[in-house]
């Protein structure tokens, strides 16, 4: 004879099925440990922990680490605005995408570094940027072969600069011991005979955090206008 419980005893809670397990949820879940711990601790078994879940089963989905870097550059890349070309104010655009992909490289821990070690991402989001910017630099009047040239030098700099925003972003770069160098460096500097180095040992005021968004900004202006130049000329 089954007897009903007592009022008093609540009924035993079931426990909240799993997500079920799909490339998207993997990415999601390696992003997750890559902000909180680091591009080292992105491994299978820590995502499958990540997932509550063993890591042979990951592997039905992503094949190996290398892959899944190139997803998670990818999913991180979704997030960049890409216009529609206006030969009026191409060279506008073209310096608020790489702005963008800039903005979005640098705040998640490690994406910098991961777009680095891909020589040529072929994922979707990555093949949309790269025509994205091919489109707009053939909007200004280059030709292919310069816009491509010019969309690589672009690309360069965005990831050497988001690379060194996330360094100090995410504490990668100790900021006691890089101050201690930068201490060290302009006493060094200042030993050295001004005759011989009249200029390098004026420049330090200009590398600093507060510098660096003029710095950019410098280095695009500079860019699209030599450009410009360019393409006038075709």
């Amino acid at each position: 004879m089954t007897l009903p419980p007592p009022p008093w005893r609540s009924a035993p809670r079931r426990r909240a099925a799993k997500p079920v397990l799909s490339q998207a949820s993997i990415v999601r879940a390696a992003l997750i440990v890559l902000d909180d711990e680091g591009f080292d601790a992105v491994t299978m078994r820590r995502i499958a922990q990540e997932l509550e879940t063993g890591p042979a089963s990951l592997y039905a989905h992503v094949s190996n680490k290398d892959e899944l870097a190139e997803l998670m550059l990818d999913a991180v890349l979704a997030d960049v605005y890409v216009p529609e070309p206006d030969p009026a104010r191409w060279d506008e655009q073209v310096k608020d995408l790489v702005r963008d992909q800039i903005r979005v490289m640098a705040a998640h821990r490690g994406i910098a570094r991961i777009a680095w070690d891909i020589a040529v991402p072929v994922t979707p989001n990555s093949l949309k940027q790269g025509e994205a910017m091919l489109a707009l630099l053939r909007a200004g009047g280059l030709t292919l072969k310069q816009a491509t040239f010019a969309g690589d030098a672009l690309s360069l700099y965005a990831k050497a600069y988001a690379y060194e925003a996330s360094g100090w972003t995410w504490g990668e770069i100790d900021q006691a011991e890089a101050g201690e160098r930068g201490r060290q460096m302009v006493a060094y500097m200042r030993s050295l005979p001004a005759e011989s180095f009249p200029n390098m040992l004026h420049i330090g005021e200009y590398f600093s955090a507060e510098t660096a968004a003029e710095r950019l900004e410098f280095a695009l202006d500079t860019h699209l206008a030599g450009l410009k130049v360019i393409a006038a000329k075709n």
